[in-house]
């Protein structure tokens, strides 16, 4: 996709810790690819984390979108619903492969960013680490709420320290009773 060519969907859901926002393209595969997602109702505070190459030229806000659901079902309890959702993010060759192991870090056993360095196969690349959580566009899907400071403290959170204590505290509660 060529920047300015592609239209987007985007809808908003309430969620426990919030209004939840995701904004899809379609995939080659017919299914919507997620562009972009946070705890925001509004558009403006999305479209400008998304890669200038991928960000559509036009957005339309609809009611509903399949990618809902499998938030829905993560919200009840089924943490394993947004590991197959297709998420689309270009940077370079660290943060494109970081953000593919994001997805990797298990639900009620966050990784420190040290950690999650190390899983990258960077161990000294701490900074990049934490720089790969912070540019997420697609938080939730790709869990950077998973990695917390190295001395063990919350760390950063685009959509805010609250909302990551709420996401770890619910999965710590899911991954214990394996719901």
């Amino acid at each position: 996709m060529t920047a300015g060519t592609d239209r987007a969907r985007c809808a908003t859901v309430a969620t426990p810790p919030g209004p939840f926002t995701v904004v899809v393209t379609a995939g080659d595969d017919g299914r919507d690819v997620v562009l972009a997602s946070g705890w925001t109702a509004d558009l403006g505070e999305l479209l400008p984390v998304i890669h200038p190459t991928l960000r559509p030229a036009a957005t339309e806000r609809v009611e509903d979108l399949p990618v809902l659901d499998v938030v829905g079902k993560f919200f009840a309890g089924d943490l394993a619903a947004i590991d197959d959702v297709p998420v689309r993010q270009r940077s370079g060759p660290f943060l494109t492969e970081a953000w593919q192991v994001l997805r990797t870090v298990p639900a009620g056993r966050p990784d420190t960013y040290a950690a999650f360095a190390v899983r990258c196969g960077r161990p000294a690349a701490v900074r990049a680490a934490a720089n790969a959580c912070a540019r997420n566009a697609a938080a939730l899907f790709v869990p950077c709420h998973r990695v917390l400071g190295s001395g063990g403290g919350m760390g950063g959170f685009r959509w805010g320290t609250p909302v990551k204590r709420w996401l770890l505290d619910h999965e710590a509660e899911h991954a214990r009773s394996g719901a």
